[in-house]
Formats: C-alpha cells, sequence, structure tokens
C-alpha cells in the first residue's frame, strides 16, 4: 500500500497550491484529480486577486509570469441611476487588486508541481476518503481499471462543492448555512479590448452587469439572468445590447464587441460548512465555503484556507505542536464569515431581486450614500482589496 503525509482531493488552484507550499516545507504529498490534466488546465474562472493571495503565490514561487502580465488596478467604478462613481482603493486603503486569470494561476500551479516532478494522478474515479477520524487516514480510488490504496498522516479536501470529501461525513458531524440567490450570471469571454481599464459593477433597473477583463485583448462581461435562461436564447449580438442597455452611456459606447470564446451561465450562493476539521481531514476552498462572485472572494477565500493550513502542518511536521492544527476551523472561518458578509452586501445592493420600487429605491439610496460618505466607502474598499490576516 502507497503512503504519504498529506493526500490532497482535487487539483484546483487550492489543491495545487497546497501541494506546492507543502513541496517547499520538504512535506511528501500526493494530490488526486477526477478530471483529466487539459480539463483541469482548461477551466474558465475568475481572476481578481487580493495582495495577500499574490503574496502567498511568490512564497509558493509560481509569481514570476504573475508579476509581469497582472493588471494592477487601484480601483474600479460603481455605476447606478445613470452615474458612475469610482472606488479609489488605492487612496481610501493603500492596496489594489491584481487582475489575472485563475486559469493561468492554475496553468503556473501545475507547471511548477511538473517541474518539481509532483505527484498528481489525474482522471482518478470512485475516490474514497476513510479512516480519518483516527491516527491513520486512507485513500482508495481508481485509476488505469486499478483500485489503488494510500494511507497518509491527513487528508486535504480541496475537492470542490460537489466533491467526496464533505459527502463521506455523517449529516451530524456538520452544520451548512445557505443562501440560494434567485439568479444567474450570464457571462462571456471575447477577444476584445476591455471597455473601461478597470472593472465597472453596475445596477440597473433591468438587472446587474460587470465589466471585466483578463488582459488589454480580452474581456470578460456578465448580466444577470434569470436561472431558467438557456445559451441557446442568448446569440452573442443579443448579450451586448442588452449589456450596453445596462451601463452608464459613457461606458457603453466604449465597449467593443465580438464574437463570443466562451458562453455560460453561473447560479449564485452564499454557503459556509461549519466546522472545517475532522479528525485528520481538512475542508479546503470550494470545499467549505461558497461566495457569490459579486466581491471577487472565492479564489482568494481559498487561497487564505491554503495559507493557514500549510503554515499549520509545517510547524507540525518540524516541531510536533498540534495547536496551529487544531484552530485551523476556528482561524479560517473568522475570515470567511467575513468575506461572505461583505460578497451578501454587495450583491444585496448591485442586482435586481425584484419588481418592487421601495427595494429599488433602498439600493439607489446605498449606492449615492457610498458617494457622500468617505467612511462608506472607505468600508468598502478595505473589504475588496481583502481583509489582513489576523
Amino acid at each position: 500500500m502507497a503512503r504519504t503525509q498529506v493526500a490532497i482531493i482535487g487539483a484546483g488552484p487550492s489543491g495545487l497550491l497546497l501541494s506546492q507550499l507543502l513541496h517547499l516545507n520538504g512535506i511528501d504529498n500526493v494530490v488526486l484529480e477526477r478530471q483529466s490534466r487539459e480539463y483541469v488546465a482548461g477551466r474558465i474562472r475568475a481572476g481578481v486577486l487580493e495582495q495577500c493571495t499574490v503574496d502567498l503565490l511568490i512564497e509558493a514561487r509560481v509569481g514570476e509570469r504573475l508579476l509581469r502580465e497582472r493588471l494592477v488596478h487601484d480601483g474600479f467604478s460603481l455605476g447606478f441611476d445613470g452615474r458612475s462613481l469610482r472606488v479609489d482603493l488605492k487612496g481610501l486603503t493603500g492596496d489594489s487588486v491584481s487582475v489575472y486569470g485563475q486559469t493561468e494561476v492554475t496553468k503556473d500551479l501545475m507547471e511548477a508541481r511538473a517541474a518539481a516532478h509532483g505527484k498528481l494522478i489525474y482522471d482518478c474515479s470512485q475516490v474514497a476518503v476513510e479512516g480519518f477520524g483516527g491516527d491513520h487516514p486512507q485513500v482508495r480510488y481508481s485509476h488505469d481499471g486499478k483500485t489503488q490504496e494510500m494511507t497518509c498522516d491527513f487528508i486535504a479536501g480541496c475537492d470542490g462543492y460537489h466533491g467526496v470529501c464533505r459527502q463521506s461525513l455523517d449529516a451530524g458531524a456538520l452544520r451548512t448555512f445557505e443562501r440560494v440567490y434567485p439568479f444567474g450570471w450570464l457571462g462571456i469571454l471575447a477577444e476584445v479590448p476591455p471597455a473601461m481599464h478597470e472593472l465597472v459593477y453596475s445596477n440597473h433597473a433591468r438587472g446587474f452587469a460587470l465589466c471585466s477583463m483578463r488582459s488589454m485583448t480580452r474581456s470578460r462581461y456578465y448580466v444577470q439572468c434569470d436561472l431558467d435562461e438557456k445559451l441557446e436564447e442568448w446569440p452573442d449580438a443579443r448579450f451586448w445590447d442588452e449589456l450596453r442597455s445596462r451601463l452608464p452611456l459613457a461606458v457603453a459606447e466604449a465597449v467593443v464587441t465580438g464574437p463570443s470564446i466562451e458562453k455560460s451561465i453561473a447560479p449564485l450562493r452564499s454557503f459556509v460548512v461549519e466546522p472545517l476539521k475532522f479528525g485528520r481531514m481538512f475542508l479546503v476552498g470550494d470545499a467549505a465555503h461558497i461566495v457569490p462572485p459579486t466581491g471577487a472572494k472565492g479564489l482568494n477565500l481559498a487561497a487564505a484556507d491554503v495559507r493557514v493550513l500549510n503554515r499549520a502542518l509545517a510547524e507540525h511536521y518540524r516541531t510536533g505542536r498540534r495547536d496551529l492544527i487544531d484552530r485551523y476551523s476556528e482561524q479560517c472561518l473568522r475570515r470567511i464569515w467575513k468575506a461572505e458578509r461583505f460578497s451578501w452586501w454587495f450583491t444585496s445592493i448591485m442586482h435586481k431581486f425584484s419588481d418592487d420600487e421601495f427595494d429599488q429605491r433602498i439600493q439607489l439610496a446605498e449606492l449615492d450614500y457610498l458617494g457622500g460618505s468617505q467612511a462608506a466607502l472607505t468600508s468598502l474598499a478595505e473589504n475588496y482589496v481583502g481583509l489582513p490576516f489576523e
């Protein structure tokens, strides 16, 4: 039977980042992934990185291309009631955010693990985690038609919302907290220059819209849509017309249209599991929490979990201490709930929830208040750039 110190389930950004950091600390680990390598490398996700996440990627020695190619944003804009309000992140907090696609983060991490001859096993099926309540957890999986078994000291569940790790827990072992939103985001990717050099979030009577980008030649745009919408009902021409109708006039006029190279509809939800530690198994990233993408916190929260877990495991293997491991759940959850609050609040003021005019007026009043209050705007900026680690 094979053996490793840490078995990591899932080769998304959180699993790969944890694997790389553990490797740099001399901790043996194996990553198991149910999808193919090509599938993992091609997944398109968001790309706004907090400075804490950038620092962690640099610590993991995968920051060279990021620092060379990222777009540093010192602010973003809020569109509402025909107006545009710029949030000066740098001026209000001293910090900025970096635009660098999650796909590129994943590629950088995959290359680093391959260069270090890391143990990554793709196309795994029938993964099962067992014995994590004792001292010798086991992982079983099927690969190349053969059933494999592996023992380990710890299991890191980095396998996402639908992953096997959380599903392996008894229902009474954890509490879940969830808010499902009554709409989704219809997003397209296009090889066109972005409308603005910073992100634009727009509140409109027809629904929310977002102008984002991956580079100065590739743009990512979103419009709020009903959950029962079908992609075939949204040809590119309809999408561009709808997007421009929801933006402030100057932004709408700057939108350059072109054929989409990817189009998808994503539902929105807020979700948290408590606790995050179960004996010798830890839930990390989307396996433990989901945030609506409005606040750009998903990947950043996952990186924060990885930072805490890596340092706890490194200290344990270096000194034998268990206190940092035992505090993993408590430490992560404090930051998670603050990010959940911000993402919920930002979603609540930017999206159309109903045709109720009172609700719409309240949203506009809140946005107008932001424009006249340095304190309120600073609070928004502090949360957007990322709260400090405690």
